[in-house]
């Protein structure tokens, strides 16, 4: 759908496309912070687990309850919606979708920013982990955060003070 029929969509129709680029987005999110999720919480049946030190079994608590409640806040839309389900409420439900959904995301982040430092740190150091866990923090951070905030900024100005693109 281009920006002309956008503009001629109606109120009702607006709200569907908005829940429907949702769920498509959620979609995407879902399917890796389960994969995930499933992948550490198999780890502590791995044989080598019980070597880990100290502070790689932190590393693996924080990958893994992060990636609990990123899994929860990514699944939580679709149970939000069996629950208004022909209420009309969906407008509530695309506002509150997009704001737990965005929660969501950022423990995915975190999650694999966890899991990051946690398998830097067994195949090098904790020193590697970290940093390795600082640039992927700065990568999340510049293309979920940074890099959008300034495109949207980019994209509402006028065309004239753009360069007339």
């Amino acid at each position: 759908m281009d920006s002309y029929d956008r503009d001629e969509e109606s109120p009702a129709e607006r709200i569907d496309r908005n829940w429907e680029e949702l769920l498509q987005e959620l979609r995407v999110a879902q399917t890796g912070v389960q994969i995930l999720t499933g992948f550490l919480l198999t780890l502590p049946l791995q044989p080598t687990f019980p070597k880990l030190t100290g502070s790689e079994r932190w590393s693996y608590v924080f990958a893994i309850t992060m990636s609990i409640i990123a899994t929860c806040l990514l699944i939580g839309p679709v149970a939000m919606h069996r629950a208004l389900f022909r209420r009309r409420r969906k407008e509530t439900l695309v506002e509150v979708g997009h704001r737990v959904a965005s929660l969501g995301l950022g423990f995915l982040a975190a999650a694999i920013i966890g899991v990051v430092d946690l398998t830097f740190s067994i195949v090098f150091d904790g020193l590697v982990g970290a940093m390795a866990a600082a640039l992927g923090l700065a990568m999340f951070l510049g293309v979920w955060v940074v890099l959008p905030l300034t495109l949207r900024r980019h994209l509402t100005q006028p065309e004239e003070a753009v360069g007339g693109q």
